[in-house]
């Protein structure tokens, strides 16, 4: 399934693509969670193994990670901890992580990949323990990391006059709508707006429009994609 013909509208994204890097104590053991946003397994593979080679000295590097609208590719590893207490609780521990938009929380966070590294102390935590630590561990560091929406949106696009672009705009982002971009090329400048991907979203676009022009201007879609919604 494309991302196009996904059956979610919008997710929990990271809002960056830097790492985010937290360090535990664990009963001795060194615990350093990371968390990064990733958009596809090769990449997150690549990111896997150079992290693999910064701690080539590591007891376990531990990865876990989650991709697409609808999370359907999910992979981990124990990395050589007991079968069941790393990688499938750091798995969990992302796919259950709450994040929080416009008061609301959403169990939906993809395109990401968290890793932790362990540097064994010398005391045994017992399953229960490792299972316990790998999994805060995780949660740490995606409390440290900014979040956003993302959104599928039809792009619809209208033509205005070049004089009349900055009021147009202006008109849109006033009443709720996001501006992507404007192409100043042609007689007329063309404004691509994205609305939310609902059946009837560029009908009550167009509505919109009309009252804010008095008629004058009309949109047409031209195509879907998914946008990183401001915070």
């Amino acid at each position: 399934m494309s991302h196009a013909d996904s059956r979610t509208r919008r997710y929990t994204v990271v809002a960056h693509r830097n790492t985010v890097e937290v360090t535990l104590d664990i009963r001795r053991s060194e615990f350093i969670g990371m968390v990064r946003r990733v958009e596809s397994e090769d990449e997150a593979r690549a990111w896997i193994d150079q992290v693999r080679g910064v701690h080539h000295a590591a007891t376990h590097v531990v990865p876990a990670f989650v991709l697409g609208p609808d999370r359907d590719i999910q992979r981990s590893s124990d990395d050589g901890e007991p079968a069941g207490t790393a990688g499938m609780p750091m798995l969990q521990a992302l796919t259950n992580y709450r994040a929080v938009h416009d008061g609301v929380e959403h169990a939906d966070i993809s395109d990401v990949c968290a890793i932790a590294v362990r540097y064994f102390g010398g005391v045994k935590l017992g399953a229960g323990g490792l299972v316990r630590a790998y999994s805060d561990t995780v949660v740490a560091a995606l409390d440290q990391t900014p979040l956003v929406v993302r959104q599928r949106m039809v792009l619809v696009a209208l033509q205005a006059p070049h004089g009349e672009v900055g009021r147009v705009e202006n008109d849109l982002r006033s009443a709720g709508f996001t501006v992507l971009g404007t192409d100043y090329a042609g007689p007329q400048a063309t404004i691509t707006v994205g609305l939310d991907d609902a059946d009837d979203a560029l009908e009550n676009f167009n509505a919109r429009l009309a009252s804010m022009t008095a008629g004058a201007l009309i949109a047409e879609a031209v195509g879907t994609q998914w946008q990183d919604l401001s915070r």
